[in-house]
């Protein structure tokens, strides 16, 4: 299936079309969004719950109830909701990943993009109801940005990175999560080589443009729901509506 690619929602701020992936990378940094960089997230953020939210904005939309409230604590960080979606071999494979490198608010942050990656992420149609029982949701927030000194100043399984480059005046750049390159097995190489295909560049990749790479790099901070587990909780709590069957 394709793989776990991001894409980054910049329309709010780069008046780009959404899905995108444009932007400063120091829009990561706090810069602009009038608020310092966020510390590591810890687990008082309850990620697993935010998973779980995803999966009540889905079923709010398709059973046409009142979305419940957030009930993980909020605060701001740059976030990208996943969906992926199991098949009958047991694998899974991307259904929609969408997010932002900017600071924005947890809870409305969760609640929009468990949407927007879910019906809006234009590689894919739209998911549908019939598909949410073998979803899986990930939430990821992003801290601890970083400008690298150079394109492979960075660790495989550890950083998430943006990468930059000019190309016939053009500014070209995007980025992968901290764990799209393990995940795929990749080297340094084959994920900066991939990440300048993702950027729109189907060129000859040469050392000149390597170095002229501009890199960020950053963490994340991730977790991951399966929608069986997510029902089991919510009838335990007592928050799964009747109208939800």
């Amino acid at each position: 299936g394709t793989m776990a690619t991001p894409i980054v929602d910049s329309h709010a701020r780069y008046g780009e079309p959404a899905g995108v992936a444009t932007g400063r990378s120091d829009a990561g940094v706090g810069a602009g969004s009038g608020h310092p960089p966020s510390g590591a997230p810890t687990d008082h953020h309850n990620l697993e719950e935010a998973c779980r939210f995803c999966f009540d904005v889905l079923m709010s939309h398709f059973r046409r109830t009142a979305c419940p409230k957030p009930g993980f604590p909020n605060g701001e960080y740059p976030l990208f909701v996943t969906w992926q979606k199991f098949d009958q071999q047991g694998g899974s494979s991307l259904r929609g990943c969408i997010g932002n490198l900017t600071p924005i608010d947890i809870h409305d942050g969760v609640k929009k993009y468990a949407s927007v990656s879910a019906f809006n992420d234009k590689r894919f149609s739209p998911v549908a109801e019939r598909e949410v029982g073998v979803l899986e949701c990930s939430v990821t927030l992003l801290f601890n940005f970083q400008e690298a000194s150079h394109y492979l100043d960075w660790q495989v399984g550890v950083h998430g990175i943006i990468i930059e480059f000019e190309l016939d005046r053009q500014s070209l750049s995007a980025t992968y999560l901290p764990s799209v390159c393990s995940e795929q097995g990749w080297s340094q190489d084959e994920c900066i080589k991939s990440l300048v295909r993702k950027a729109g560049y189907n060129g000859a990749v040469s050392q000149n443009l390597l170095k002229s790479i501009r890199l960020t790099r950053y963490e994340g901070r991730k977790a991951t729901v399966p929608f069986d587990k997510y029902a089991v909780v919510r009838k335990r709590m007592g928050l799964w509506p009747g109208q939800w069957g």
